[in-house]
């Protein structure tokens, strides 16, 4: 299996590899009317091919780009291939862009066609589209209401993948014997988190090099078998869903189910019985949580079995196991255990979290749970993965884990974490001097601080710009208090701040759970608004605050906060697609309520 990854010129070559393979047996999975439709990985290499033929068709040319907009659906992987098979290159966006965000991305990309995939999606797109002129076709996945322009003719889906599907498989075979692992496969547009997305160039061989180092873990430490099953959740326009929801399945030859979305993850999970799921921190807080809370509705027996079960595990991460320690987790092993893994569809082999830092504590309780959380580390010019903690390299929370194999990894004098292999990008698209800025000598400078511990594994104290040095020249790490902040069931969300500031702050969304159980509890009618201004209510989360306060330095305690208007969302533009805070656009709205803090 490895050696295909490592022989294979570029992905589409990999994909047919695999479709070959696997003929009839299912391969793409989709909700539809109610129940779940698959398409074969016959069916799914006929459309690709046709589809890269049929875009050819159009006149577009070798390296030209094509926007893809869409929710994650069988559609989204056949399109991706397909525009790779034709030799252009994929231009995923996200569906909560803008206008404004369209065009950007269609002025710096200069995208000639765009797949889209909803009428309610076309509308902000086709807006762009006239307004920047670029953009000659249009394929709607699922039909929109004619668009009526001189300049772009529209395309049926159906019509794009109809046709003569042996003469389209030769063409793509022949095409794609010409394009090697530097080729570009795609521009995918980073999240933004401080300011307007650039556009990352990946290469055929970067995605292979990252799949390869991700097939190995799954290979040593859990095996693959025939039934391998993905959970695709997080968007497929992140770099992190693109290669390890997407090409890591296909890589070993498993089958991608699509989520319906948030709301309806925890009966997809059950309905579908993933082995393996790619997720960032911020999901895995979510689940604990609700988990925590079903575990004690269950009566005080499931509350001792879940306390037991978190102080072995922290016991064993320590390296200090206790006598009786293996009666209590074979107790918890048969009595609780079976009951959550249940709920995550009863074959789950491994969990990811990437994207973002997880909070150590966060990873123990789903380790203790029975539930094998591995830490990722990366970052989209890296196309994503770097690292990553693995069992046989021995988890430790506190740590992403080792290098993927491929990968090298030096700490700079700065304490800047510097990579190099054939997972680095070639550049930002059109943006030289950002690209000389960031690679240098052939080493990708990450922008991120860190060190390696004894066993080689990476160890991660912040992002480097966002790092909080304060009046006195001490540096303070605010993902790390926000981590801790969001683990007290008061607190859902916080930013932290405190830049050339003698301490931080803080700036928090209430738990809304948590708010209406405290409203009814002090007979308080609930009003997001007005329950903040009461007294008791903020001393209630100021309690929270004391709480992580007392296990962080002098320099670190978080010494005021004020409470947010709303929580943080995509749609109000400060939380990014992969749902990390825009710190940018937080301080746009409360920079002054929070600067007010010190003056109080």
């Amino acid at each position: 299996m490895l050696s295909d990854i490592d022989a294979a010129q570029n992905l589409v070559q990999l994909f047919l590899k695999r479709a070959d393979a696997g003929g009839n047996t299912p391969f793409l999975g989709a909700k539809r009317g109610g129940a779940w439709e698959t398409i074969s990985w016959a069916e799914a290499a006929r459309q690709v091919c046709l589809l890269a033929q049929s875009l050819r068709a159009l006149g577009l040319q070798d390296g030209d780009r094509v926007m893809l907009v869409s929710e994650n659906r069988p559609e989204w992987c056949i399109a991706d291939l397909a525009i790779m098979a034709a030799g252009l290159v994929t231009v995923p966006a996200y569906v909560t862009n803008t206008e404004r965000d369209h065009v950007h991305i269609l002025d710096n990309s200069g995208a000639r066609a765009v797949i889209v995939s909803t009428e309610k999606l076309s509308v902000p797109l086709l807006a762009a589209i006239m307004r920047t002129g670029h953009a000659e076709h249009v394929i709607p996945i699922d039909g929109i209401r004619q668009h009526q322009s001189g300049t772009i003719q529209c395309h049926a889906w159906s019509g794009m993948v109809a046709g003569d599907a042996a003469a389209a498989r030769a063409a793509v075979d022949a095409r794609i014997a010409g394009i090697g692992r530097e080729a570009t496969a795609c521009l995918i547009y980073t999240s933004g988190t401080g300011g307007a997305p650039r556009g990352v160039m990946q290469h055929h061989g970067a995605i292979l090099c990252n799949v390869a180092g991700a097939t190995e873990i799954l290979l040593n430490d859990f095996g693959v078998d025939p039934d391998e099953r993905f959970l695709s959740f997080l968007p497929l326009s992140h770099a992190y869903e693109h290669t390890g929801g997407q090409f890591l399945p296909i890589a070993v030859g498993a089958q991608i189910y699509y989520s319906e979305g948030l709301e309806k993850l925890a009966s997809n999970i059950e309905e579908t019985s993933p082995t393996f799921m790619v997720v960032v921190p911020r999901l895995f807080e979510v689940l604990r949580t609700r988990i925590m809370k079903q575990v004690e509705k269950q009566g005080r027996l499931a509350g001792a079995l879940m306390d037991n079960a978190l102080a072995v595990t922290e016991r064993r991460a320590a390296g200090r196991p206790r006598f009786g320690d293996r009666l209590r987790d074979a107790a918890v092993g048969r009595l609780l255990r079976p009951k959550i893994r249940r709920r995550f569809g009863g074959r789950i082999k491994a969990m990811v979290s990437g994207g973002a830092p997880l909070n150590p504590e966060v990873g123990l309780f789903f380790q203790a749970m029975g539930l094998p959380l591995l830490q990722g580390y990366g970052q989209t010019e890296a196309a994503p993965v770097i690292s990553c903690n693995r069992p046989a390299a021995g988890i430790a929370m506190a740590s992403v884990g080792p290098p993927m194999r491929g990968v090298e990894v030096r700490i700079a004098e700065d304490g800047e974490i510097l990579v190099r292999g054939e997972l680095v990008m070639h550049g930002y698209w059109q943006n030289p001097q950002e690209t000389a800025r960031t690679i240098r000598d052939g080493w990708l400078h990450t922008g991120d601080i860190g060190h390696l511990d004894e066993a080689g594994r990476i160890v991660i104290t912040d992002r480097k710009k966002d790092m909080i040095v304060n009046d006195k020249g001490d540096n303070i790490a605010p993902q790390k208090l926000e981590g801790m902040l969001t683990l007290q069931p008061e607190i859902a969300q916080a930013m932290v701040s405190g830049d050339k500031r003698p301490y931080p702050v803080g700036l928090i969304v209430p738990d809304a759970e948590w708010a209406l159980e405290w409203c009814r509890a002090q007979d308080v009618r609930f009003d997001c608004r007005k329950v903040q201004e009461l007294p008791e209510f903020r001393a209630a989360v100021r309690a929270a605050v004391d709480r992580v306060n007392a296990d962080l330095s002098v320099i670190e305690k978080v010494r005021g906060f004020v409470f947010a208007d709303e929580p943080f969302t995509i749609e109000n533009e400060q939380l990014t697609p992969s749902m990390k805070i825009r710190r940018h656009k937080i301080r746009e709205v409360y920079g002054e309520r929070m600067d007010a803090l010190y003056r109080g």
